[in-house]
């Protein structure tokens, strides 16, 4: 099995307790990404950078009180922590 298969195979069994970690972590990750995209300025390019942060943090917790298929919930967290690693880090060491 991938490490994908099993982390969402450990998702989908323990989906409440998963979900709401989920909704904290990937709020309080998605925080902090905005906060390193703010501390380089508000010029256009650090507003678009929030505007894909935001939308990604907001898709999976919507996607949580929607209430849609588990898969599709993993996606989203995945995508919106992935999301918000990446823009830390560009911020951080890159930009």
């Amino acid at each position: 099995m991938t490490l994908y298969q099993t982390t969402f195979e450990i998702f989908n069994k323990n989906y409440m307790g998963s979900a709401a970690m989920a909704v904290i972590a990937q709020s309080c990750l998605g925080g902090a990404a905005a906060m390193y995209v703010l501390a380089n300025g508000t010029s256009i390019p650090q507003m678009i950078q929030l505007a894909i942060i935001v939308l990604a943090c907001v898709f999976a917790n919507t996607s949580i009180l929607a209430q849609m298929k588990h898969k599709v919930i993993f996606n989203f967290i995945l995508a919106s922590t992935f999301i918000s690693v990446l823009f830390i880090f560009l911020n951080s060491f890159v930009l």
